[in-house]
């Protein structure tokens, strides 16, 4: 049981984290809140408030009768994964000696949540276009929402290859293939979501020659040399 060291009773604060500690799961080992394993398990929880953001926003579309049917089970999608991540973050969070009390699927990723993963993207995948460049996010505020979640999992994966090097079982794990291969669904899953509302990813690069100024003309460029000789834009 947690000691509350606070001047007044609180179901959530303790006062036990004021000194930069925060304990893991099962033994309430008491590791920095800027530990390697903190900045991990942290980061997953970002994510699942930023995925929060597209279901709230889903759920905002369907309340005023403007949920498109495209959308499909996006909705129970997110969810899904949102509760997946509170198992890797579960995960993220035990320290290795306290391994053995994990269980498979519920404080512990497993091969069938990273196969689930993979089969989800592979459906998806062939049932939209999908953009052959790089695209800026931003067209809808459902699938910018996700495109922010799907940076956010790749941080939480950076940081679990880096915690990798210190905790073998997240080296042998599933973890960072399960982050790797969610990261990539989510992208996918912003088509999907800006193609629901009849919306194109907009393009990363500027295919014309002009570009347009801030009072909304357009401007015409004019070919510069680079350093190799060759000609380009100077836009």
């Amino acid at each position: 049981m947690s000691i509350n060291r606070l001047g007044f009773t609180s179901s959530v604060a303790t006062g036990r984290g004021d000194d930069g500690m925060t304990g893991l799961l099962f033994d309430d080992i008491r590791v920095q809140k800027d530990d390697l394993r903190t900045e991990a398990f942290g980061t997953v929880d970002e994510a699942v408030a930023a995925l929060g953001l597209a279901r709230a926003e889903l759920a905002s579309k369907e309340s005023y009768g403007a949920l498109s049917p495209n959308f499909g089970g996006l909705a129970d999608l997110i969810l899904r994964i949102q509760r997946e991540l509170f198992v890797a973050g579960a995960e993220l969070a035990t320290a290795p000696e306290s391994r053995h009390k994990q269980v498979e699927g519920k404080t512990r990723v497993s091969k069938a949540m990273l196969e689930g993963i993979e089969e989800i993207l592979r459906e998806t995948e062939a049932a939209i276009v999908l953009p052959n460049e790089f695209v800026v996010p931003g067209e809808t505020r459902v699938s910018a929402a996700i495109e922010l979640a799907r940076t956010i999992v790749r941080r939480a994966e950076r940081r679990s290859v880096t915690l990798a090097y210190h905790d073998y079982a997240i080296r042998d794990g599933v973890m960072i293939p399960y982050l790797n291969r969610l990261a990539d669904l989510l992208w996918i899953l912003a088509r999907v979501a800006e193609q629901a509302e009849s919306r194109s990813a907009t393009p990363a690069r500027v295919r014309a020659r002009g570009r347009t100024s801030v009072a909304g003309k357009r401007q015409t460029t004019t070919p510069s040399t680079s350093p190799d000789g060759s000609t380009g834009s100077n836009s």
